[in-house]
């Protein structure tokens, strides 16, 4: 996200009383600020909606008749427009090809001998989960055994399952809880597995539909946490309690654990093993999205709290040591060692199982200025962790000898993005996988009892990437601070604004974004002539937790400025223009659209917000929301709330602004971002005439599509939104 310093400062301060101008929409008041804006001399008139009053809170009832209405009205209208492009079906076959191609890298994880895959093609479009032995995978005629088609199960069912993953009982493995989504929801089912059966356990476990998960604690006995009822509800949609459910009995009479509070974020119970089978019971209860209160789970005792600081996150089990990292500054013994914010950590887990005090602080590793940690994974025979240097990864081997921890560089390919895609705590073999913006993904296996690494499946180039070249570059935002972003372009790409330029960005929750291979924006946008920019922007995560926290709340202002001063930089030297330049986000990055599209509309000629946050007032009110007020702060405090309403682009939008058009798009089964905050945006500058185009696909959830052909066509309108803005002639 960024600012404006100079709009930030006018927005702040608009005048309270209507104009005598007629208001935008019934419930609506116009707001006059006679400030300049960098585009005109037009006078400002914002429109001013009371959240306690909000005229389009019908367009928060999900399955509304009139707010359905409404969406499907849109969604013809703007499917004439982007579907009827004659290059939108061209760019819809090329996606849907990429998407259901047979030579994607089959990706999967390894534990009880097999590699475990869940495969979607054009035949099998909710997938089919199967398997296939290590020695076969390493082949180029893999011989999968199918454990489960969620097609035929969608079919016999009636439900149209998305598939969410596998939770699978060490060491046999034989035992599963599987996760099902209808219609792509956060919301699921879970239900038990049998491998050898290959069929559902008839009288086994099952839950209802709820958010949450369940663990394995034996054979008999799940921990269960689920969003059923208020009473194990947090506000935020979560579960508020962990419980002990044994086979048998009804879910009703299982054996409460540990409880929360209903104001925090949720409660999650979890198992960790460690490589000789050594198993621990534990609870994470975010109070926020950022303080997490962390619990040990004895088998015959209350819960025992885990004296790590709020602001840390367990990573996992290696040699007896529990993993961990900080998000803030430490000091476990009244003047003692300062651990910095940003170091990886452990301490003996039996030691404190059988005392509850915190055993000795040991040192893993303390990243440095420009470095973040990534994917942490604990292998039979080492700790793997991937290390970010300036946003370019590498990977670590730990070992843990004589009570301390000594690190080897693990030989990854140079210049890459780096991701361990899965570690299993009983077996050497690692997979980790590697690619940048020109060179396709590459999967490897790392074998951790001697750090060899071999390359064992690549996809095809997806496009052609001759005559493109990356580049980062930075540029100093409003206070000073560098901030990198990247570029992909035609090497004889000419200096002088007329390249069409997509930025992409997000700007929060810690959330980094690395050098990515994309078929569909390579053969959509890239092959096409376009330019594609990301900015690591604060908010995320690229320099470790101060990049993070230093836009949080009511200093979120400065992860604005920094996308802004990109912008500004693209247009200075010469890669793009404000005619030629659009920015793309979704989730927080529709917000920190939302907010270019509000602050800065001189600077783009098209503006995508996807499933966004754009009511800043009302976000807390909304489905998840209110688990993100450690990110954005509390609408009802004074301070925070009125930074807030400074920001929030529903309540920032100006009936007389001159804006570029903007592709808002978003899902109704979204059950995260709630779709009322892409509806209600829509529907103002509707009422306002401002130029803009809203789609809401029925199913798909938070990803807005639920299968291939629903990706393909996300993708296909996107880029048909983004040429007929930028790549159009001048007029």
């Amino acid at each position: 996200m960024k600012r404006a310093g100079f709009w930030a400062s006018a927005v702040s301060v608009l005048a309270l009383a209507a104009c005598s101008q007629p208001a935008a929409n019934e419930g609506d008041a116009v707001s006059t600020d006679t400030a300049e804006t960098p585009q005109s001399d037009s006078v400002r008139e914002i429109v001013q909606i009371d959240p306690n009053n909000d005229p389009r809170v019908w367009l928060e009832e999900v399955e509304g008749d009139e707010a359905t209405t409404w969406a499907d009205g849109q969604n013809e209208r703007t499917n004439a427009r982007l579907q009827g492009d004659e290059r939108y079906q061209g760019l819809f076959d090329a996606a849907l090809e990429l998407y259901e191609s047979e030579d994607r890298i089959p990706y999967g994880a390894y534990y009880g001998g097999y590699v475990w895959n869940l495969w979607q093609d054009s035949e099998h479009t909710h997938g089919l989960w199967r398997r296939t032995t290590m020695e076969s995978y390493l082949t180029d005629d893999i011989q999968w055994e199918t454990i489960l088609d969620v097609d035929a199960l969608s079919e016999t069912e009636g439900k149209n399952w998305v598939w969410r993953g596998a939770n699978c009982l060490a060491p046999d493995y034989e035992q599963c809880m599987i996760t099902l989504s209808d219609g792509g929801s956060d919301a699921a089912v879970r239900r038990e597995f049998s491998i050898s059966e290959r069929a559902f356990v008839e009288g086994g476990f099952e839950t209802p539909e709820a958010k949450g998960g369940v663990s394995w604690v034996d054979a008999d006995t799940l921990m269960v946490g689920l969003a059923t009822n208020e009473a194990d509800s947090t506000t935020s949609g979560y579960p508020s309690v962990s419980y002990r459910w044994s086979r048998g009995t009804d879910i009703a009479d299982a054996t409460e654990v540990v409880r929360g509070n209903q104001d925090d974020v949720g409660l999650f119970g979890f198992r960790s093993e460690d490589s000789d089978g050594t198993v621990y019971m534990m609870a994470s209860q975010a109070v926020t999205f950022y303080d997490t209160n962390w619990w040990y789970l004895p088998d015959d005792s209350a819960p025992v709290a885990i004296p790590l600081p709020t602001k840390s996150s367990i990573r996992d089990l290696h040699e007896g040591q529990l993993i961990f990292t900080l998000e803030e500054d430490w000091v476990p013994v009244e003047g003692g060692e300062t651990f910095g914010s940003g170091s990886l950590l452990s301490f003996n887990m039996a030691e404190f199982a059988a005392s509850g005090e915190l055993p000795s602080i040991n040192t893993v590793y303390v990243p440095g200025a420009r470095q973040s940690l990534g994917s942490v994974g604990s292998t039979r025979s080492t700790l793997l962790v991937a290390v970010d240097e300036n946003v370019v990864g590498g990977l670590k081997a730990f070992n843990f000898v004589d009570g301390a921890w000594s690190s080897r560089d693990v030989p990854v390919p140079a210049n890459m993005t780096i991701q361990l895609n899965g570690t299993n705590s009983r077996e050497d073999i690692a997979f980790m996988n590697a690619e940048g913006f020109l060179t396709p993904d590459t999967l490897y296996t790392v074998n951790t009892a001697d750090l060899s690494v071999e390359a064992i499946k690549s996809i095809p180039e997806r496009f052609n990437a001759e005559g493109l070249v990356v580049e980062q570059l930075e540029v100093a935002s409003t206070d000073g601070t560098l901030v990198p972003y990247f570029v992909v372009r035609a090497e004889d790409t000419v200096m002088d604004g007329t390249s069409p330029t997509l930025l992409y960005a997000y700007g929060g929750f810690q959330v980094s974004i690395r050098p990515s291979y994309s078929g569909s924006r390579g053969r959509l946008w890239l092959e096409n002539g376009g330019v594609y920019v990301v900015a690591n922007i604060r908010g995320g995560g690229e320099f470790g937790p101060d990049w993070h926290q230093a836009g949080l709340k009511m200093d979120r202002q400065r992860i604005y400025d920094d996308l802004i001063s990109v912008a500004e930089d693209l247009s200075d030297r010469g890669i793009s223009s404000p005619r030629r330049l659009g920015v793309y986000g979704g989730s927080n990055g529709g917000l920190l659209t939302g907010v270019m599209y509000t602050q800065r509309p001189d600077l783009w000629n098209a503006v995508v917000s996807a499933v966004p946050l754009l009511d800043m007032l009302r976000f807390n009110q909304l489905l998840a929301g209110a688990s993100w007020m450690g990110e954005y702060g509390d609408p009802s405090n004074p301070d925070e709330g009125a930074f807030l309403r400074s920001i929030s682009p529903y309540h920032n939008v100006d009936a007389n602004g001159d804006y570029p058009e903007i592709y808002i798009y978003t899902s109704r089964k979204d059950d995260r971002v709630h779709p009322g905050h892409a509806r209600k945006m829509a529907h103002l500058l509707e009422s306002l005439g401002h130029d803009y185009l809203y789609y809401e696909n029925p199913e798909g959830g938070h990803a807005a599509a639920a299968d291939l052909s629903e990706y393909a066509r996300r993708d296909a309108m996107l880029y048909t939104f983004l040429m007929q803005n930028l790549m159009g002639d001048d007029e």
